[in-house]
């Protein structure tokens, strides 16, 4: 089917817009004005009445399955002290009482205006039960606490250990229910596996939520326990079932060599993946933490805590073998580095692994928050892809400068100088650590702002991206990340009709204005798969 859209600004790349676009069999075939476009012939002829198209937009690192889960959970984001974390639990027991194990998503102590200020523990979670296990994650997942209940089913003592991860102990020595790193796993553990059944409700509802806000291609880290093939073979059923309304990237995570071995023997040979909708993807790594919860792996103290420098996740042998085996393989690898120790150590072994110094297979950062000039300079020299999140300036913005100090709080979260050093940065949210509306994260790349407009002047405003950067952001580097640059990203002949039709002007509105566009239509592969009402 032949489809015209006419009467637009059309975004075809910076400082670069066009009027129409003839659409053929889910590809564009031209853009330019509206007397050059209606020369063709077509079935169907649309008029945008002047709106805005965008590229569709690429979010280059969340997780779908993850974010369906948070909205079938125990919802615990709008909490703003313990009281109302238990007060939620309560209410949410008290509608639930056949629950197995009771799940909560999205605390931050960060964010708690009344009484303590701190993490989550045991003791507090009692107060909701002591007969039923509970396991509440922060929202960064980097941290994640266990009632009585909990560490009892668990067998949990002040001697159990879990590599890559802690167990924490109260004053009196015994462990107080706060487990960080690759410890969250192994509490989690005692939460009932889902039904392939129950993972695909989860990835089809958050599917649904993604493509209403503008996302057309997602790169997804949705395997992250050892139940991993029966994700895999559920995601391969939503693609085989022509399920699939948005484009999908794998990045599976396997802390383990013998984990990631297994994939190679068996889902890496024998998934069937197209590459132009479902694709093989990356290995995702954790290297460290949050910053939040101070387990950003650190190469000095942090400014508020002497002497505590964050968790490493892996070590660097193990991140070296596990790097080096994908490289083996042509597999590109990102890997989750917050910290400047971190993102170091990951620097360091990506240059290892690299033939003669280039990048070619694209290995990447993600997040890469915390940063010096040196080490922004290195990557930028190395061409390494960076998965940014500006989304997370809302929740970091009131700890960054008292975790870090002023100094290096000056050269991190470094959006804008590493994207002009020539890096190749993509945007993304991580969701469902936030949202992943798009629009509120372009407002923070642009602003440096939180949502309610604090600080007036801008968080380093020097660090501010442009709107077009943003966009590109969200669209041509995220394609790049995974060599699709070729064929989606843009909207330019050739490229795929992957594409989303906006409320408002993104390009002239006041920028302040920018987290409220709405999205009117979202495109892919030329089909219309959301209308707004």
């Amino acid at each position: 089917m032949d489809r015209i859209y006419k009467n637009g600004k059309i975004y075809v790349e910076k400082g670069y817009f066009e009027e129409a676009i003839l659409i053929s069999d889910g590809i564009i075939e031209a853009v330019g004005t509206n007397d050059d476009i209606l020369q063709s012939s077509c079935d169907e002829i649309i008029d945008l009445k002047g709106k805005t198209v965008l590229p569709g937009l690429n979010d280059s690192h969340l997780h779908i399955s993850m974010i369906g889960s948070n909205m079938n959970s125990c919802m615990l984001t709008d909490a703003k002290s313990i009281d109302d974390v238990i007060q939620i639990g309560k209410d949410y027991l008290s509608k639930n009482p056949d629950v197995d194990v009771l799940v909560g998503k999205g605390w931050n102590q960060d964010n708690f205006v009344n009484g303590e200020k701190r993490l989550l523990n045991k003791h507090d979670l009692d107060k909701i039960s002591t007969d039923v296990p509970i396991v509440f994650d922060r929202v960064c997942i980097h941290v994640t606490v266990g009632n009585s209940k909990a560490l009892e089913v668990l067998g949990v003592t002040k001697h159990t250990e879990v590599d890559g991860g802690k167990i924490q102990l109260g004053e009196d020595g015994e462990p107080n229910g706060i487990f960080n790193e690759n410890a969250v796993r192994y509490l989690q553990s005692i939460i009932p596996l889902k039904t392939k059944e129950d993972i695909e409700k989860d990835f089809i509802m958050a599917m649904d939520y993604a493509i209403s806000v503008g996302l057309t291609s997602v790169q997804s880290c949705d395997i992250m326990n050892k139940d991993y093939n029966k994700v895999f073979e559920t995601i391969q059923g939503i693609a085989d079932g022509g399920k699939l309304k948005f484009r999908y990237g794998h990045q599976y995570n396997f802390q383990e060599i013998d984990d990631f071995k297994d994939y190679l023997r068996t889902e890496h040979l024998t998934g069937r993946y197209d590459e132009k909708f479902y694709s093989k993807g990356a290995l995702k790594l954790f290297k460290d933490g949050s910053l939040g919860a101070r387990t950003a792996l650190m190469q000095q103290d942090y400014n508020d805590v002497p002497g505590e420098r964050g968790v490493e996740a892996l070590s660097d042998e193990q991140l070296y073998q596990l790097c080096r085996l994908a490289a083996d393989k042509d597999i590109r690898v990102i890997t989750h580095a917050i910290g400047n120790g971190a993102i170091q150590s990951v620097i360091d072994t990506y240059e290892k692994i690299m033939d003669d110094g280039v990048n070619t297979l694209r290995h990447g950062i993600v997040h890469n928050q915390i940063t010096t000039r040196k080490q922004l300079e290195k990557i930028a020299e190395l061409k390494l892809a960076v998965m940014y999140q500006p989304i997370f300036l809302q929740s970091d913005i009131p700890i960054i400068n008292d975790r870090i100090g002023d100094e290096l709080a000056e050269t991190s979260y470094a959006f804008n100088t590493l994207y002009k050093m020539g890096a190749p940065v993509s945007l993304s949210t991580d969701s469902p650590v936030e949202d992943c509306n798009p629009f509120e994260n372009i407002y923070l790349a642009v602003n440096r702002k939180r949502l309610d407009g604090t600080p007036e002047e801008g968080y380093y405003p020097e660090e501010n991206m442009s709107v077009e950067d943003a966009i590109d952001g969200y669209t041509i580097m995220s394609a790049y990340n995974e060599f699709k640059e070729d064929f989606k990203g843009r909207l330019k002949p050739g490229y795929v009709a992957d594409m989303i039709i906006l409320d408002r002007d993104i390009f002239t509105i006041d920028k302040n204005d920018i987290k409220n566009v709405k999205v009117e239509q979202t495109i892919v592969d030329g089909n219309i798969v959301f209308q707004s009402n």
